[in-house]
């Protein structure tokens, strides 16, 4: 098979992260809304600084094969929490949102962790015959 035509598999803890990214794109772009609908902001802060955050998390879904990018995760879940300053609601949100993204990362490094070792252990066997 061509290199070119081989796809790196996506880890768990990818996957999860991606999931809870793309969860949180949706209730960031509501809260936006929600911030310019409240005028808990001016209208061009709510809007724009909802649209960059939304862009920011576009781009880390993308980043997150690099362990940086999930560093990057980190800082956006912090930021989503830290949006409750504006939107109080967003504190508790928040808040869930990063609590499924430590579990993301903990459960998915396990369950990498163990894929890795099964396939390694697999590996073995099959190089001993």
């Amino acid at each position: 098979m061509e290199k070119s035509m081989r796809r790196q598999r996506q880890s768990v803890q990818q996957s999860l992260a991606s999931i809870v990214l793309g969860f949180e794109l949706v209730v960031v772009f509501l809260a936006a809304l929600v911030a310019f609908g409240l005028k808990a902001l001016s209208a061009p802060v709510a809007l724009i600084g909802g649209a960059v955050l939304c862009l920011v998390i576009v781009a880390t879904l993308g980043l997150l094969r690099h362990r940086w990018g999930i560093i990057v995760g980190w800082v956006v879940q912090g930021v989503i929490v830290a949006t409750g300053i504006f939107v109080p609601i967003m504190f508790i949100i928040g808040a869930l949102f990063a609590g499924m993204w430590v579990y993301s990362m903990v459960a998915g490094g396990r369950i990498d962790r163990q894929k890795a070792a099964a396939a390694a252990q697999l590996g073995d066997e099959t190089h001993g015959r």
